[in-house]
């Protein structure tokens, strides 16, 4: 068995944009020296030998959409066809092991949306039907830009369409190797006020409002992934309430 890392590492990067920014506050072995002694009572010189302390971390900001993670339904709206939606904690774990596809979309130009007809092409050269539980992953290779300034800016983004087919075929649960689902933030603002347009902005994440599914954002190494014949693996974070959490994504290869 093989287990390929699909993962964002978690860390600081001051090149991120100031909202993505995680923040870790890292506590030697030293430091936990007056905790044992003082806060428990235990005299030093009752310490096991060879023991230094034990070593502790702090996480003191990363917002759950920071680095690699799984979206819930209520990320994108209250409601999924009137019912309240989904928080993350409440996300059925078995939407998130499954089956997964590699679609590449790597040859797409920035800016340029994927369409439902770009997504059934590469199904069909690759001679794949889609079924109930399929983790779909969309490979743009764009995760190149990982850690620059350029990361949040760079990529093609999925269509309303395109989402709308992939759960149309019974898929659940979706991501992508960018900084996000859509089009670029930048670009698809730009695009709403050139074109005086309602229908531009967030239009992926908003075919959410009628129709349940979650999508991941900022997975890497898709390009490792055969394009079928693997298990996928992304369990969130149990956070209360939230709209997304931070995931271990994996794909697993027998």
């Amino acid at each position: 068995m093989k287990i390929i890392d699909l993962s964002k590492t978690i860390e600081y990067n001051r090149k991120d944009p100031w909202f993505m920014r995680v923040k870790i506050k890292h506590k030697p072995h030293a430091k936990s020296h007056w905790l044992i002694r003082l806060f428990l009572g235990l005299p030093k010189k009752l310490f096991p030998k060879d023991f230094v302390g034990w070593a502790d971390d702090k996480i003191l900001g990363m917002g759950v959409h920071a680095t690699t993670h799984i979206d819930a339904p209520w990320h994108y709206s209250p409601t999924v066809n009137g019912a309240r939606a989904k928080t993350i904690d409440e996300v059925p774990l078995d939407w998130c092991f499954g089956e997964g596809v590699v679609i590449n979309m790597s040859h797409k130009q920035d800016n340029d949306p994927i369409t439902r007809e770009d997504i059934m092409n590469d199904l069909a050269q690759n001679n794949i039907t889609l079924s109930d539980g399929h983790i779909v992953l969309i490979r743009t290779d764009r995760d190149k830009y990982m850690g620059t300034a350029e990361f949040p800016h760079r990529g093609t983004g999925m269509s309303a369409e395109a989402t709308l087919w992939l759960i149309e075929q019974g898929v659940r649960v979706m991501g992508i190797d960018q900084w996000g689902w859509d089009l670029p933030l930048k670009h698809m603002v730009q695009e709403a006020r050139k074109k005086n347009s309602d229908k531009l902005f967030w239009e992926a994440h908003l075919v959410g409002q009628k129709h349940e599914y979650c999508h991941m954002e900022q997975l890497t190494n898709l390009a490792a992934l055969p394009t079928s014949g693997f298990k996928v693996a992304v369990f969130p974070l149990k956070i209360k309430g939230a709209s997304a959490a931070p995931a271990r994504v994996v794909a697993i290869i027998e």
